[in-house]
């Protein structure tokens, strides 16, 4: 299995930015998709963004369509997922996560992914 190291976590004020990396070390083949997620206190884990490994084909949750921004560079093996327009109501832990199933209607999907990254603190404060 693959082992996520997320960073670029921190504190913000409303309307500003981060760039959260996630780097991918695996010894076996690579994840068909990458995905990050986020979990506020006393919240169920939610999506964010993922893409596929191979093509690069996206997909957002809503509620961050047009402000956030996932991209990955396959020969660092690290995914990001740049923030925008950042809000309170994005706060929360984010998690970046790897999925090996070929089926792309999951890719949003926490339960579908295998592995998981420790997690890195957004603060967004009003």
């Amino acid at each position: 299995q693959v082992q996520l190291v997320e960073s670029g976590g921190g504190s913000v004020q409303a309307g500003g930015s981060l760039r959260l990396s996630c780097a991918a070390s695996s010894r076996t083949s690579s994840p068909y998709g990458m995905g990050w997620f986020r979990q506020a206190p006393g919240k169920e884990r939610e999506s964010v963004a993922a893409i596929s490994w191979g093509g690069g084909v996206t997909a957002y949750a809503d509620s961050v369509k047009g402000r956030f921004t996932i991209s990955r560079d396959n020969g660092k093996n690290t995914v990001y997922l740049q923030m925008n327009s950042l809000k309170p109501e994005d706060t929360a832990v984010y998690y970046c996560a790897a999925k090996y199933s070929t089926y792309w209607a999951a890719i949003l999907t926490p339960r579908a992914y295998d592995s998981w990254g420790q997690g890195t603190q957004v603060t967004v404060s009003s």
